[in-house]
């Protein structure tokens, strides 16, 4: 009969052989843990091959994603479609084993993991996820929505600060489904953590109000089941099992040492290795008798038929509920979506007075959070700056799980990361805030969302040195810039409430990442025909036009639209032909037709003017080596917002003389 310990060695040995193929990569975290991968995956997770998109499975992320052919290894043996071929392409271009995990969902790959700390950080959201869509549509003996979230971390996981952010308000909301298996083998690249690791992990973690399940012997198959079950016991609290483990074990000359983290372990040691472990077979060779115990296809058939069954009788006594969650899951808005837009625009096009973006943007969730039950929003302790509480939302604490609105704290990090997880997880729109200066806290939680390219919204406010007295520690600078260069993000930098009407109607829409940028200081309504509101989902479009030809063209954004609309209005009234394009998304008019664009800025016009109280960069692109940019390439300054933007020349007058200038040259 095949044993635990021999169920694990093909772990090991596939682990080492992809890895001294590709003389690439990190064989010892695989060799390490192998024995709970094998006790989790063939005793506990509940997944089905066949359908990696069955709601109610389990979730694992491996945090620690440098040990990656852990991951794979696990896909190919227990029958995702992953091949030997693909293991044996291990870190080569355009293979499914990349040498990080990357989200895969039809493989089996939950999230992209690999700069640590995040996919813990993502495990905290999925597990929130699981909770909130529980409350939601579990009915008493209909617990349609219950499964688990496991993952694997390691020491580099733990030191990275997102770990702390997303662990602690893991533990204040009690998040007894999940359960999270430390990797404790005291090695890192510069060898033995324990020079600059030495934070008692099982303190740390019952301080967040975690159970923790100390001292576990990770090479020990009995003793990880004991920390499962006793840790699936800890109902309302999310469990820690801090495994001892070897890295590298197995490999006599290598275990337990840096170069078995992230090398090769080189023909002769993975020889010796084989020899070790008793591993008689040539590289990459399974024997049949160990794919069928590892194979989980029936296994997974079977539970996903036991919950088909129970959903089967969900969805006759629940009709709409069922309903609602299938739509909820697709990602599908729902049926009355656009009469939700037309009615959010038409209410937002009353308004007249001057108002901050922020303040629209409440209005807008006023009207489409209560018509969206997925919507899930949040903000990291600046709820009443951000202006993202709408009216209605509930929010959630450790005994109310039906809600809608989360208080992250100050943990920008950490909300970023979580709203991934929730994102992955789905049945979710999630959007959480923070002033645009501190999205350089979330930014490479922002970079994975893009990189795998979610739907989730970033809203970010005090977006300028409009922002005023907090000085230029709070002002942004080249914060918009910096995002735009990011490959998959929408920006919006709306420039009044129908902008902002648009940009969110078109964020909720959208298959991916969008930041909402938005002001403090209240900016004046503009006026616009019918055409020109339907263009404004195009990201750019002509908001005042000139009589004839236009001999000079400004390009303005944001809260700078309407001083620009100022100093147009004026050079046009005295007989120049200027036209003002509005810009609030260089993404989406990117996007559109030649023609289109050819019609906004025609190539012909090369005297042009961008207007934006952030870094010029982005800019130039627009308006050439003959044009100009009015922005910021330098830190800001504190003082009243009514005097720091005309210090650095954000006036109707200061543009109205650009405009003369680029017409007399």
């Amino acid at each position: 009969m095949t044993t635990r310990r021999e169920l694990a060695n093909a772990i090991r040995a596939l682990s080492m052989d992809a890895v001294q193929r590709a003389n690439s990569g990190h064989p010892g975290m695989p060799m390490g843990m192998a024995d709970i991968a094998q006790v989790l995956w063939g005793d506990f997770l509940r997944h089905n091959p066949a359908n990696p998109r069955w709601p109610d499975r389990d979730r694992f992320v491996l945090s620690n994603g440098h040990g990656s052919m852990l991951l794979y290894s696990l896909l190919y043996l227990t029958g995702y479609p992953l091949t030997i071929e693909d293991i044996q392409h291990f870190r080569q271009l355009g293979s499914k084993t990349p040498g990080h995990p990357e989200y895969d969902l039809p493989c089996g790959i939950e999230t992209t993991t690999g700069p640590l700390g995040q996919g813990l950080a993502n495990a905290v959201g999925m597990a929130l996820a699981e909770r909130l869509l529980g409350a939601q549509f579990n009915r008493p003996g209909f617990n349609v929505v219950d499964h688990y979230t496991y993952a694997f971390c390691g020491d580099g996981c733990l030191m990275e600060g997102v770990s702390h952010e997303a662990c602690s308000l893991a533990g204040t909301l009690g998040l007894g489904k999940l359960i999270v298996f430390y990797d404790d083998n005291g090695i890192s690249i510069d060898g033995q953590v324990s020079g600059w690791f030495t934070d008692n992990t099982p303190e740390r973690f019952g301080g967040y109000g975690w159970h923790v399940v100390p001292k576990v012997d990770g090479l020990d198959a009995g003793a990880v089941t004991s920390a499962i079950q006793a840790a699936r016991a800890a109902h309302d609290r999310p469990s820690l099992i801090c495994c001892k483990t070897i890295i590298g074990y197995g490999a006599p000359h290598r275990q337990g040492t840096k170069e078995a983290h992230g090398e090769a372990l080189g023909t002769d040691e993975v020889a010796a290795a084989r020899q070790t472990l008793g591993w008689p077979y040539l590289p990459f060779i399974v024997p049949e008798e160990i794919r069928a115990a590892w194979d989980h296809r029936s296994q997974g058939a079977a539970l996903e038929a036991a919950w088909r069954e129970l959903w089967a009788r969900y969805a006759q006594v629940f009709p709409e509920l069922a309903r609602e969650f299938e739509r909820r899951m697709r990602g599908d808005l729902p049926r009355d979506w656009q009469q939700s837009t037309a009615q959010t625009l038409e209410t937002m096009l009353k308004q007249s007075a001057p108002q901050a973006t922020r303040q629209s943007s409440q209005a807008v969730l006023n009207i489409l959070g209560p018509a969206l039950p997925e919507v899930l929003g949040g903000s990291a302790d600046l709820t009443g700056s951000n202006n993202t509480l709408f009216k209605g939302a509930r929010t959630i604490t450790p005994a109310q799980a039906a809600g809608d609105y989360l208080h992250y704290g100050v943990r920008e990090f950490g909300m970023t990361a979580i709203m991934n997880g929730i994102s992955l997880h789905a049945g979710f729109i999630v959007y959480g805030g923070t002033f645009l200066v501190f999205s350089d806290y979330a930014r490479n939680a922002v970079r994975l969302g893009c990189l795998m390219n979610l739907r989730v919204i970033l809203v970010y406010t005090h977006d300028s040195i409009g922002l005023g007295e907090d000085g230029p520690t709070h002002q942004p600078i080249e914060h918009l810039s910096s995002l735009r260069a990011m490959p998959h993000m929408n920006l919006w930098r709306p420039c009044d409430a129908a902008e902002t009407a648009v940009a969110w109607t078109l964020a909720i829409e959208r298959q991916g990442p969008t930041a909402l940028v938005l002001t403090r200081q209240p900016l004046p309504q503009q006026p616009r025909t019918p055409p020109q509101l339907a263009n404004i989902r195009r990201g750019g479009y002509v908001l005042l036009d000139c009589s004839g030809t236009p001999e000079c063209l400004v390009i303005a954004t944001g809260s700078e639209v309407g001083i620009a609309a100022q100093a147009v209005t004026a050079a046009n009234a005295a007989g120049r032909r200027v036209r003002l394009v509005s810009m609030p998304s260089t993404e989406a008019f990117d996007a559109q037709d030649a023609a289109y664009r050819e019609a906004v800025l025609p190539r012909a016009l090369t005297r042009r003017l961008a207007v934006e109280a952030g870094a010029t960069q982005s800019w130039w692109r627009y308006v050439g080596n003959t044009g100009r940019v009015l922005g910021i390439d330098r830190f800001g300054a504190s003082g009243k917002a009514a005097d720091v933007l005309p210090y650095f020349g954000f006036t109707a007058d200061n543009i109205a003389q650009q405009i003369r200038q680029l017409l007399e040259e």
